[in-house]
């Protein structure tokens, strides 16, 4: 199951950056991935404790908006990470000033994924809608799905 999906998501990533030649999303996509390569390193430098929401795009993120501006308000010292998958999230979202980082989410390959969390390291993930991230999965007995 695992290489059908890994060699499914490898695919999409060729023919993302193919598409991307023609089209100016796609092209947002592969570049705003590129352009954060390392800003996970720097990364909450105090170590405070993070929760880390994803958000496929713009209308997850307003479903998901409420609770993080009460876990917001009710943790101002925790570190709140909010990622999205496409572009129409990110680009409207990347200031969002109740959050402390908006970044875009490392496609879900075991080594991306792998490498996300330990850098990441968060107390608690939230995913908000319905979506189904292979290699993520080893995370979900500490998240949160609505």
């Amino acid at each position: 199951m695992s290489f059908v999906y890994n060699t499914i998501i490898l695919l999409y990533l060729v023919a993302i950056h193919l598409y991307g030649l023609f089209n100016r999303k796609a092209r947002s996509w592969v570049f705003g991935r590129r352009a954060q390569s390392g800003l996970l390193a720097s990364l909450n430098p105090e170590g405070r404790p993070l929760i880390w929401f994803h958000c496929a795009s713009l209308g997850e993120f307003e479903q998901g908006r409420p609770v993080i501006e009460n876990l917001r308000r009710d943790h101002p010292d925790h570190f709140i990470l909010l990622t999205f998958f496409s572009p129409s999230g990110y680009e409207i979202r990347k200031d969002y000033k109740l959050v402390d980082q908006v970044a875009y989410l490392p496609m879900d390959l075991p080594g991306k994924a792998r490498a996300f969390l330990r850098q990441v390291q968060p107390m608690l993930a939230v995913f908000v809608k319905y979506e189904f991230w292979f290699n993520f999965e080893i995370f979900r007995s500490f998240s949160i799905s609505f």
